[in-house]
């Protein structure tokens, strides 16, 4: 018998080797073949439309992309020809050439092509100048780096992906401008499995998913960015509250409600204001004069001030710390509108917010305990794939406040607990808020795709600049450390990562609709009806499909809608007071008693399993 994989059984197959496909900042190598790659296009542009001028074409995590300003617009068929100009371009084999020149020649060339937004670009740079050269063909202003040939570019490698909008200098005011995005690797099997992924992307949208189950709206009267979410959705985000408003209460957290907006003082004091003022919405004032003295109401980007009144609002002892207060607060950003993506970045978002006032003894072992309340939260919602990131301040960074001595003490007390957890993890330096260092806790997709989820942050500063005071078992005076911690992080973004996570088929506890009863006759209608309501009052999620539909449709709609479990309902089941379960987990079942169903999906739901 030939020796062939064929011939293997099923179970002694090769696995194949996963693809590893490196983001640029991870790969010097690609990110010269994208860079080189982005003026390769741009070469073919402007052979194929030679009224576009250039402006900016940087490689990116995934790719590359240039900016036209062109009289003509672009189509998705003119994609395909300046593919084939740039395969064209790249057998040529040209030398990609660096060279320097005087900020003077720099405008006197740019100036003899006609390139205004070259001009802008050369403004704005410091010695020294550099051009790259594709042979005497073309050139551009750029630092680099680049490969040494086109001949380095494996044109099978290399994809012209999309069209899109875009503003010179990211200004709405400014020229509007046509961007094309493209992608280039070493080999054509990265290119094909980075293809791969973007479709399984697609197929895993939480947009589109959320659309098809009807968990959340966006509508444009609203804005973009501010999500509007349905009965199905809300019912989501409550289990996710409840779930962890159950963990907290067995850890000794107090539930506390604050308001959306405050003096904009509050976050003067805090420090947001100063160093955060870009990404809040604009201060709402009561006249002209108020807003020149910036005097006036503004929506909280962060509930931490707020958490902090609370505190202060009477002098504490130390026998009631630590003092754990937990909020569901919504706080928003103002994102640009290029930034905003589904409910992964919105203008608006519920954080799950604590802050633990601790003493400095306390510091580790509650650091410690909100890591475990994390590992807990992720367990159960079934992320396995994720690592711990030490965000760390950069020290030659002016964006933080506070002393050196500060800062080391606040990395000291992360560095102390990973390494005692023994977690896996690594350093991310210039990661931190400005007022303190972070433990964050990032996320591999099922695409390898990473996404900051949990996070807690050790913070001397924010105690110290509002002067917060604890009586020690002495009856002196100190300053309590404090914990901001938030599990889940932004709901709206946890929310958009598991229905991708799942592709839409949530665990049986967390489905918004846990149980479907379709009734074969409308003979069965009050049976069923009864055994939803005695679902219902043990707080299962349960429904009977009322639509009247044959039983094949009805089925296929549950499949549809990702309900974990149905129960066919005919006349048999009536009489013997059975179920006749099929569940997505499991298949079919055949006929299972009321009572038993019941408890069988009372228990998995309490268990955080299936039925």
């Amino acid at each position: 018998m030939p020796n062939s994989d064929a011939a293997l059984p099923q179970a002694e197959k090769p696995q194949a080797e996963k693809i590893y496909l490196p983001k640029s900042s991870e790969s010097e190598t690609l990110q010269k073949i994208r860079h080189t790659a982005s003026h390769v296009m741009a070469m073919a542009v402007q052979k194929l439309f030679p009224k576009a001028q250039v402006t900016i074409g940087p490689s990116i995590e995934n790719g590359f992309y240039y900016d036209f300003d062109s009289p003509e617009p672009f189509t998705e068929k003119d994609l395909k020809a300046i593919k084939k100009e740039m395969i064209k371009i790249i057998n040529r084999k040209l030398p990609v050439i660096r060279e320097e020149v005087s900020r003077e020649e720099a405008k006197r060339r740019i100036e003899a092509i006609a390139e205004p937004y070259k001009l802008e670009i050369l403004e704005g740079l410091e010695a020294p100048i550099t051009l790259y050269h594709l042979g005497d063909q073309w050139w551009d202003l750029c630092a680099g780096p680049h490969v040494e040939s086109t001949a380095e570019l494996n044109p099978e490698a290399i994809a012209l992906e999309s069209l899109a909008g875009a503003y010179w200098r990211g200004d709405e005011t400014k020229a509007q401008l046509q961007r094309i995005y493209g992608t280039a690797w070493e080999t054509p099997e990265q290119l094909a499995e980075y293809q791969r992924r973007k479709e399984e992307a697609m197929r895993r949208d939480h947009r589109k998913i959320g659309k098809e189950l009807g968990l959340f709206i966006f509508a444009d009267v609203v804005g973009p960015g501010l999500p509007l979410w349905t009965p199905k959705g809300t019912v989501l985000r409550s289990t996710l509250e409840d779930f962890l408003k159950k963990e907290q209460v067995k850890r000794g957290y107090l539930p506390v409600v604050t308001p959306h907006i405050s003096r904009v003082e509050l976050f003067k004091q805090s420090g947001h204001w100063q160093k955060y003022k870009e990404d809040m919405f604009p201060m709402m004032a009561e006249s002209e004069a108020d807003r020149l003295l910036e005097q006036g109401f503004v929506m909280k980007p962060m509930n931490c001030p707020f958490h902090i009144q609370i505190y202060k609002s009477s002098l504490r002892s130390y026998r009631e710390l630590p003092m754990r207060l937990a909020e569901f607060g919504t706080v928003y950003r103002y994102e640009q509108s290029g930034e905003l993506g589904g409910l992964t970045r919105v203008r608006g978002f519920t954080v799950d917010d604590s802050h633990l006032f601790v003493t400095p003894e306390q510091l580790d072992d509650e650091f410690m305990s909100v890591v475990d309340l994390t590992l807990t939260v992720f367990k159960s919602l079934q992320l396995k794939n994720f690592r711990a990131r030490l965000s760390f301040r950069d020290p030659t960074s002016d964006k933080y406040i506070g002393t050196d001595e500060t800062w080391d003490k606040a990395e000291g007390a992360i560095r102390r607990a990973v390494e005692k957890l023994g977690m896996d993890h690594f350093e991310g330096i210039g990661e931190a808020a400005f007022y303190g260092p972070k433990l964050d806790f990032i996320f591999q997709d099922a695409l390898d795709r990473e996404w900051q989820l949990g996070t807690v942050q050790v913070d001397y500063i924010l105690p110290e600049r509002f002067d917060l005071e604890y009586v020690a078992d002495d009856g002196t005076r100190k300053r309590p450390v404090m914990l901001h911690r938030a599990p889940f992080g932004s709901l709206e973004r946890l929310v958009g990562i598991l229905i991708e996570e799942y592709v839409g088929d949530f665990p049986l506890w967390l489905a918004p609709i846990q149980v479907r009863l379709l009734p074969v006759t409308e003979e069965v209608l009050p049976f069923v009806t009864q055994v939803v309501e005695q679902m219902r009052s043990l707080n299962i999620r349960a429904e009977v499909d009322g639509s009247g539909e044959r039983l094949g449709k009805m089925i296929r709609n549950a499949e549809k809608e990702k309900i974990p479990v149905m129960a066919v309902v005919g006349v048999k089941e009536m009489e013997a007071n059975t179920l006749n379960i099929r569940t997505r987990a499991s298949g079919e079942l055949g006929a299972i008693p009321v009572a038993n169903v019941i408890e069988r999906v009372t228990e998995a739901i309490a268990q955080y399993t299936s039925f």
